[in-house]
């Protein structure tokens, strides 16, 4: 249920910047989410569905960018990218890693109309 609450999060936090920008509708938005982050994207929609219901956000889309797992190791001290289904250092093997990107969950664009119709991207990193 923990989407319910991030998903009214980034309702208010779209709605405050499609209002800086006089947007008349919201129709994408784009979340970075790491493979960590907890959150299942079918059910920020489902959610999202629901509580834009009476916005301009009615019938938003939301598209996913996943931000890829990053990790330090502490035995060869490389970083590297990594699958959470294989967790171990490329190079050296080692499980002894350091996370450094994956739980994020960030807005990093909306796409509204203005009153002219015309369609704009506005980058955030909101967490």
């Amino acid at each position: 249920m923990h989407e319910m609450e991030i998903t009214s999060h980034i309702l208010k936090d779209v709605l405050k910047i499609a209002k800086e920008h006089q947007a008349c509708k919201v129709t994408e938005i784009t979340l970075a989410l790491g493979p960590f982050s907890g959150f299942v994207p079918e059910c920020i929609q489902m959610y999202m569905d629901v509580i834009a219901q009476d916005t301009i956000a009615k019938n938003v889309k939301i598209q996913i960018r996943e931000i890829p797992l990053k990790v330090h190791c502490n035995q060869c001290h490389k970083e590297s990218l990594i699958d959470r289904t294989h967790i171990e250092c490329p190079y050296c093997h080692s499980i002894d890693l350091k996370r450094l990107s994956g739980k994020e969950c960030l807005i990093e664009s909306i796409k509204v109309e203005t009153n002219g119709n015309q369609s704009i991207s506005s980058d955030h990193g909101l967490e």
